[in-house]
């Protein structure tokens, strides 16, 4: 006998497999979003898409959750995640927001891009940087905003595959690979490979962690308007 991520009993030949909904970006309907978050608000897990690529998430609150995914990544629980906030406002709750971050955010977001911050309390601890820090996102992408605005807290954001892996963005693949570990796949189709940019934002100073598909003119063009948000 084997025990599900739930640690429910699965016995021999019997796999429990995920809800795979498909989902129109272009054309949002709200049926599959709310099927999701009534899984998302029981404390359930699923893939999403983003504007980068497919996401494991769950409620940020709901620490069970959160160290399942930790087990389907097979990730170190010492490194943090990001998580998706709904707007400006939201991610002033959960990090400290200087004047010379919020004038970034408020060009570059929603867009293809995890800013690093100083965590608030309202933080939970597991998200939370040995440094005290955290990375926030806010896709441009209809599925991952509607979301959390039907959630009504943040969208843990993780890429869906296992740690030190290619993020999977086959939807086909997703359901091999991940189907038996997750309650719900939203799945839209195909998605790019590339990850979002990391930009720190700590003590106002801009620092590249990642370079992904958010563009990084804006930081490294000498005469963009960067100068003059300080």
């Amino acid at each position: 006998m084997l025990l599900s991520m739930r640690g429910s009993p699965i016995w021999e030949g019997e796999r429990r497999m995920a809800d795979v909904l498909h989902i129109d970006p272009e054309h949002l309907k709200m049926r599959p979003i709310k099927r999701a978050v009534e899984a998302l608000s029981d404390g359930g897990v699923i893939v999403y898409p983003t504007d980068t690529v497919y996401g494991l998430g769950c409620d940020i609150t709901c620490k069970a959750a959160v160290e399942r995914i930790q087990r389907i990544k097979g990730r170190d629980p010492r490194k943090p995640m990001s998580f998706v906030c709904a707007d400006l406002n939201d991610i002033s709750r959960y990090a400290q927001v200087s004047n010379f971050a919020y004038r970034i955010l408020r060009r570059l977001l929603p867009g293809a891009y995890t800013f690093v911050l100083p965590a608030t309390k309202e933080t939970p601890k597991l998200l939370r940087s040995r440094q005290k820090t955290v990375g926030i996102r806010i896709p441009d992408h209809n599925v991952s905003t509607s979301l959390v605005a039907q959630l009504n807290r943040p969208l843990l954001s993780t890429s869906a595959n296992r740690s030190e892996q290619d993020a999977i963005t086959d939807p086909f693949l997703l359901e091999e690979e991940l189907g038996a570990h997750v309650d719900i796949i939203l799945e839209c189709g195909e998605l790019p490979v590339a990850p979002s940019s990391v930009i720190s934002l700590i003590d106002d100073e801009v620092e590249i962690l990642r370079e992904g598909s958010g563009d990084l003119s804006y930081f490294l063009d000498p005469g963009s308007a960067l100068s003059e948000s300080r």
